[in-house]
């Protein structure tokens, strides 16, 4: 199976053309890699430049591939995303679950959840099975049972932004197959089985948005976005320094760290007049730093505590996204997270063939969680932004059928019925119509007579 995905990020656009190998295995074919336009924060400012940008790093991915593929996965920013947690419970028929009642039960779940009419939902990710009296059922896959209930963590996203990105996607030439937040992906790069059951939360350091997801046991159970990136100390230096935005990014780039007490200097250009330049001690430049690196990992760490699962972090914090290259993060992410763990982290290359260099590094993340997903990697069971069920490698239409307690056949049936139970209303509306008529006439006639 062939697998197209695009990660549409605020400061690159990256395309990667990969193909599942048996057991689990996936080959990279080819990766293209754009400039983002039109994109701030996370978010589509410019359809048409957008779509360019992603053309681009698609057409790149096609000819380092030599491969053609028109449907595609594509990342959406945290930015305006809401999450609500939901429940649902359907009886088990045959005393034996199938997917079938997977399936009923989590559009129930779906059906029940209360969701704003401007949002729409993107993930339903299922975090506990419960058969009859039975808690914390990994997969109730073909277990024994009357009864089957589950509690689910529903991500939705603003209307306005999905269709701004569905319309860049689409004027790109080519179709989405699906929609995946970019933290989730993150996640599925990242993270290994111990880490997810002992609870942790992933926090994606990009260019211009920081995207955090708690993950524990089989699912996300809370996810938060930020607005703020590695674009923020380029601007902050540039600020400070008085030089150009270009000179402020090589210098974060050679020489960012958090804890540089050297008082060797550098020349940089002024800005406004690049023919001039000015000394500037390093010290400064990681004092600058240094404020906004702080700044930024402490609100995430308010978001972590405010989340109600900071208590339940054994694995502590994983650290991925371009800044965490910046010398002396973790050490500093450490004590702002109250010493929990912390890991900086590259997307995992098990089972991943002819992973090119440049995937390697921990920006690419999300674009590798990318390819993961659609190889089959994600939550044992979840329903997709397309409304299909996914199990492993297997995908479940939805049903024509809008009520979950009903399967098809059941569906089918009942409507039958319905249908001879309407008659049956209308019959009686019009018996009623008409006893109502001739009351009236009764009454009419008995005042008539009581005058003569």
């Amino acid at each position: 199976m062939i697998i197209l995905s695009v990660d549409i990020g605020s400061t690159k656009v990256c395309a990667i053309i990969a193909q599942t190998e048996d057991e689990d295995g996936v080959k990279i074919l080819g990766a293209g890699i754009s400039k983002s336009q039109g994109i701030k924060k996370g978010i589509i400012t410019n359809i048409e430049l957008a779509s360019r940008s992603i053309k681009h790093a698609i057409n790149d991915a096609k000819r380092v591939a030599g491969t053609h593929y028109d449907r595609v996965i594509v990342s959406i920013s945290g930015a305006y995303t809401k999450s609500v947690d939901s429940y649902g419970v359907v009886n088990v028929p045959n005393k034996e679950i199938s997917i079938k009642e997977i399936n009923r039960v989590l559009q129930m779940a779906d059906h029940n959840a209360n969701i704003p009419n401007e949002y729409e939902k993107l993930h339903v990710l299922p975090y506990n099975f419960r058969v009859d009296d039975h808690s914390n059922i990994d997969d109730p896959l073909g277990m024994n049972g009357s009864r089957l209930e589950v509690e689910v963590h529903i991500i939705t996203v603003l209307k306005s932004s999905l269709n701004n990105l569905k319309k860049a996607v689409k004027s790109a030439s080519v179709e989405i197959d699906n929609i995946v937040l970019n933290g989730y992906a993150s996640s599925i790069a990242v993270l290994n089985e111990d880490e997810k059951e002992l609870g942790v939360a992933v926090i994606d350091l990009g260019g211009a948005t920081s995207n955090l997801v708690i993950h524990q046991g089989n699912s996300i159970r809370y996810n938060d976005f930020l607005g703020v990136g590695s674009n923020n100390i380029t601007n902050d230096l540039s600020m400070a320094l008085h030089t150009p935005i270009g000179a402020a990014e090589r210098v974060k780039i050679d020489y960012g760290s958090l804890k540089t007490d050297s008082n060797d200097t550098i020349e940089l250009p002024t800005i406004g007049d690049e023919n001039s330049s000015n000394d500037v001690s390093l010290e400064i430049v990681s004092n600058v730093i240094y404020a906004r690196v702080e700044e930024t990992l402490m609100i995430l760490a308010k978001s972590i505590e405010n989340s109600g699962f900071s208590e339940q972090l054994g694995a502590g914090v994983v650290l991925t996204g371009g800044l965490t290259k910046l010398d002396g993060i973790k050490e500093l992410a450490q004590a702002i997270f109250n010493n929990m763990p912390v890991r900086l982290a590259k997307p995992n290359e098990r089972n991943i063939e002819g992973m090119f260099d440049t995937l390697k590094c921990p920006e690419f993340s999300t674009s590798i969680g990318l390819v993961l997903y659609g190889a089959g990697r994600f939550t044992p069971y979840e329903m997709d932004s397309s409304r299909r069920l996914r199990y492993k490698d297997e995908i479940i239409e939805p049903s024509k059928n809008t009520n979950p307690l009903l399967d098809e056949e059941e569906y089918d049936s009942d409507y039958e019925e319905y249908d001879d139970y309407e008659d049956d209303i209308d019959d009686i509306g019009e018996l009623i119509d008409r006893d109502n008529q001739e009351s009236g006439f009764k009454r009419l006639w008995n005042k008539i007579s009581q005058l003569f």
